[in-house]
């Protein structure tokens, strides 16, 4: 599933989830790099 974070105030990321962690943030793959942010509310 794609899923998109917010990384800071203005930086989002966008890839295939990967977990969830404990403290509400998720971690998302790109490629073989992995990102952990907040999941993006999208309007």
């Amino acid at each position: 599933m794609i899923r998109t974070i917010t990384i800071g105030s203005c930086i989002s990321v966008q890839g295939i989830f990967e977990r969830q962690q404990a403290n509400g943030n998720i971690v998302v793959r790109v490629g073989n790099k992995t990102f952990e942010g907040k999941p993006a509310v999208l309007t």
